[in-house]
């Protein structure tokens, strides 16, 4: 795959916020489409992610926010800030969920002290200037420079205002599911993409899971069942929408050493017989022609 192709990388590929020894970062993405690189939420470790595909972060310029959950959005200021400090001095467009130009002015204010004091001694320009937050919304957000970018509201409470992303160019269709629920209707969204990313939780290991997390109550496993959606089912989209490959992101669990990659394939056997990618923290994915 050349430096210039097609491709996306998944920084993050953890369901949920919590880090612990040994576990994969949470959700984030980059985008390099049609010649722009796209930020794809921002959940914790996205800085370095970035970086780490080295991506210049004075060139941010375009980032997507899919719903306001803590591991899809917690380290946005904290990367724009790393980024000014990197010498950002362009402006970053961030399409988001109402109420997330609340988060960005109070992570401003947050950093007031540090903020007014880079300015006046090290010269910068103002941070709060450079961010251009525009509201979410179903339909094409975005028609720019050979990128279409549609979304579509996906099921995902309690929350309301949360999205699938479409990005198609002439040469390249991917779509990202976003923390979602089972939702037939994302096939249609989603039909003949080159590349679906779609969340997925292995039913198998949920037990495991809930039981090392080690909640007081039922809640947690309530949400999962009512907000997630099961691996087998991410096949069933994926077959429903036709699409060439199928990325299995967000995964609930990414870090259980009881169960790896064989698991996961076998729960997709009966739901898809495609190209399959299990996330894994930095993997790129190529699609479209070219790849």
């Amino acid at each position: 795959m050349s430096a210039n192709s097609d491709h996306v990388c998944l920084l993050g590929t953890k369901g949920g916020p919590a880090i612990r020894p040994g576990s994969t970062n949470p959700t984030s993405n980059l985008l390099r489409l049609a010649g722009q690189q796209i930020v794809v939420d921002c959940g914790l470790g996205v800085t370095r992610g970035l970086v780490d595909q080295g991506m210049q972060l004075r060139d941010l310029a375009k980032v997507f926010i899919t719903h306001l959950h803590s591991d899809h959005y917690l380290e946005f200021g904290p990367m724009i800030h790393t980024a000014w400090t990197a010498g950002l001095k362009t402006p970053v467009d961030v399409y988001g969920p109402a109420r997330f130009d609340r988060h960005w002015q109070q992570f401003i204010e947050s950093m007031r002290d540090d903020i007014d004091l880079r300015m006046a001694d090290e010269g910068r320009p103002d941070i709060a200037s450079l961010v251009r937050v525009h509201v979410l919304h179903e339909g094409e957000v975005l028609n720019d420079a050979g990128i279409t970018i549609t979304a579509m509201k996906n099921t995902h409470p309690p929350l309301l205002e949360t999205f699938a992303l479409s990005f198609k160019s002439d040469n390249a269709h991917v779509v990202f599911s976003g923390d979602t629920a089972y939702l037939p209707a994302l096939a249609e969204f989603a039909k003949g993409a080159d590349l679906l990313i779609h969340e997925a939780m292995l039913e198998a290991a949920l037990p495991a899971l809930f039981a090392r997390i080690g909640n007081a109550d039922n809640r947690l496993h309530e949400h999962w069942m009512r907000s997630h959606t099961l691996a087998q089912d991410a096949g069933k989209i994926a077959t429903a929408a036709g699409v060439d490959t199928l990325a299995l992101n967000h995964l609930i669990p990414s870090d259980d050493p009881d169960y790896g990659i064989d698991q996961w394939h076998k729960a997709l056997s009966s739901s898809w017989s495609g190209p399959l990618h299990v996330g894994k923290d930095g993997m790129k994915i190529g699609f479209g022609r070219g790849n």
